[in-house]
C-alpha cells in the first residue's frame, strides 16, 4: 500500500483521466462500443501511472496494476513507465526508478516500458532527458522509447502532428546511432496513435496515412497495424480492409502486428482479438508470431548506419512477405 506520501505524490503529479477523453480530443467515433473500448486503454493508461507515481517500491507498484483488468495491465505498465520515467525527472528524489522497474525483465512488460518512458520525454524538459539514458540499457529497445514520443505527440497535439504531418528537425536523443533514424521510430508512434485517432475505422485511418509524404508510409502502417493487434477495435471484415488499403505497405502492417502479439504472448495477456488480428493482417497465430519476433532479433550491438532495431523490423517484415506470397 502506498504511503501517505507516495499517495500525494501521486495526486500531484498524475495528469486527468478526462484529458484523453475522445470529446476531448476531436477524434473519431465509429462506435460507442469501439469508443469505449479504446478509451479504457487510456484510464488503464493512466492507473498504471497512477500506480507508478504513488508507489514507494516496484513492488507495490505491481500489486497495484495486478488489480486492473488483466486484458489491460500491459497499458497499465506503459503508463507505469511514463509515471517512473517522470519521477526520475523531477529535480528532486532519486533518479533510478526506471531502472529498478526494468530490472531482471528478460521478457515480461520491457516493451510496454520503454514505450511508456517516451511519454515522459514529451512531457519533460528535454536537457532532463539525461536521467533516463543510462535507465535504458538495452541497445535496440531503447529505440522503443520514441514510439511512445511519437504516440504522445500525435494523440494529443494532434492537428500539428497528423493532419499538419509535423516531423521533427533534427532530434536530438538518442545520442548514438544515426539521427535521422529517430523521426521513423516516432513516425511508428503517429501511426499508433492514428489507430485513435481515426476510431479504429480502416478507411479513415488509411485515408489519414495516405496524406502523408509517401516516404513516411511504411512507419505509419506499421504503427497502426501495431495497435490494431494490441489494442483491438476492428472486426474480421475490417482488419482485412485497413490491410487492403495497406497495399505494398502490408509487410509493415503484419510487422507491426507481430510485435504487438510478441508483446501480449509474452505476458500472458492475450485475447481473442489478439488470435484475429494475427491470422488477418500476419497469417499465422499470436504464438507463431512471437516466434518470429524471437528468430529475428539481431544481437545487441552498437548501431551501425542501419539500426538494430530497423534490422529487426526488416527481418520481420521480409519473413511475412514470404510467407504471405506462399499463402496468398
Amino acid at each position: 500500500m502506498a504511503s501517505a506520501l507516495g499517495t500525494l505524490r501521486g495526486r500531484i503529479i498524475t495528469p486527468s483521466t478526462s484529458s484523453g477523453s475522445f470529446e476531448k480530443r476531436g477524434f473519431h467515433v465509429k462506435s460507442l462500443n469501439t469508443r469505449d473500448s479504446l478509451e479504457t486503454v487510456g484510464k488503464m493508461f493512466m492507473a498504471g501511472y497512477a500506480c507508478a507515481a504513488a508507489a514507494g517500491t516496484v513492488a507495490e507498484a505491481e500489486h497495484c496494476i495486478a488489480q486492473l483488468p488483466w486484458q489491460y495491465q500491459g497499458f497499465a505498465y506503459e503508463g507505469a513507465g511514463m509515471g517512473y520515467a517522470v519521477r526520475d525527472g523531477l529535480p528532486f528524489g532519486s533518479s533510478h526508478h526506471v531502472a529498478d522497474f526494468l530490472r531482471d525483465r528478460i521478457d515480461g512488460h520491457v516493451y510496454m516500458i520503454y514505450v511508456g518512458v517516451g511519454w515522459a520525454m514529451a512531457r519533460l524538459p528535454r536537457f532532463r532527458w539525461k536521467t533516463l539514458d543510462n535507465a535504458m540499457p538495452d541497445p535496440i529497445f531503447r529505440w522503443l522509447a520514441l514510439d511512445g514520443y511519437g504516440f504522445h505527440q500525435a494523440y494529443f497535439k494532434t492537428n500539428k502532428y497528423v493532419h499538419q504531418h509535423y516531423q521533427e528537425p533534427e532530434f536530438p536523443w538518442p545520442g548514438e546511432g544515426p539521427a535521422t533514424y529517430a523521426n521513423r521510430v516516432i513516425d511508428q508512434g503517429i501511426g499508433r496513435a492514428m489507430w485513435f485517432v481515426g476510431g479504429a475505422e480502416p478507411n479513415r485511418v488509411a485515408d489519414m496515412i495516405d496524406k502523408f509524404p509517401q516516404p513516411r508510409h511504411a512507419d505509419l502502417y506499421a504503427g497502426s497495424g501495431l495497435a490494431a493487434t494490441y489494442a483491438g477495435g476492428a472486426n474480421e471484415g475490417e482488419l482485412r480492409t485497413f490491410l487492403r488499403r495497406a497495399g505494398a505497405y502490408a509487410p509493415h502492417v503484419a510487422q507491426g502486428s507481430v510485435f504487438a502479439a510478441a508483446a501480449r504472448v509474452e505476458t500472458n495477456l492475450v485475447t481473442e482479438h489478439t488470435g484475429l488480428a494475427t491470422r488477418v493482417l500476419v497469417g499465422v497465430t499470436p504464438q507463431q508470431a512471437r516466434e518470429i519476433f524471437r528468430d529475428s532479433r539481431p544481437a545487441p550491438k552498437p548501431d551501425g548506419d542501419t539500426p538494430a532495431f530497423e534490422l529487426w523490423r526488416q527481418r520481420i517484415s521480409a519473413g511475412v512477405a514470404t510467407l504471405q506470397a506462399a499463402n496468398p
